[in-house]
């Protein structure tokens, strides 16, 4: 069964947190991780996001562009992406320009089920 990895254009570890929810308190507009911005509030998980993720039948996986590019070094993709996984490649479920032209987390949502809908056919 295939897996959607989500990249985020954030490192992982306790200082980047902070950094990134100080970011998002004091420059939410400027900041870089629009994947974040839809699955993420400034403390916790969005809601619908999590309700989202608790009922679909789709596998996730997250990681962070270090966590990433430690487990892949051989790829090069800009962030935030999402990757779609099966036994044989890595290839991309949604690019950073689409990821970016989202405008919230519903819309985020439809476009997953709509792909990964097209994907199983």
């Amino acid at each position: 069964m295939n897996t959607l990895i989500f990249v985020y254009n954030a490192n992982s570890g306790i200082k980047n947190l902070a950094i990134d929810v100080a970011h998002k308190l004091f420059s939410p507009k400027t900041y870089t991780c629009n994947l974040c911005a839809l699955t993420y509030n400034t403390f916790t998980e969005n809601i619908i996001w999590k309700d989202f993720r608790s009922r679909t039948n789709l596998n996730f996986e997250f990681l962070h562009s270090d966590q990433f590019e430690a487990k892949y070094p051989n790829k090069t993709f800009s962030y935030p992406i999402i990757l779609n996984r099966n036994k044989n490649s890595l290839d991309i479920f949604l690019s950073k320009d689409e990821i970016n032209s989202l405008s919230s987390v519903e819309e985020l949502i439809f476009t997953i089920e709509s792909k990964s809908c097209k994907m199983l056919r």
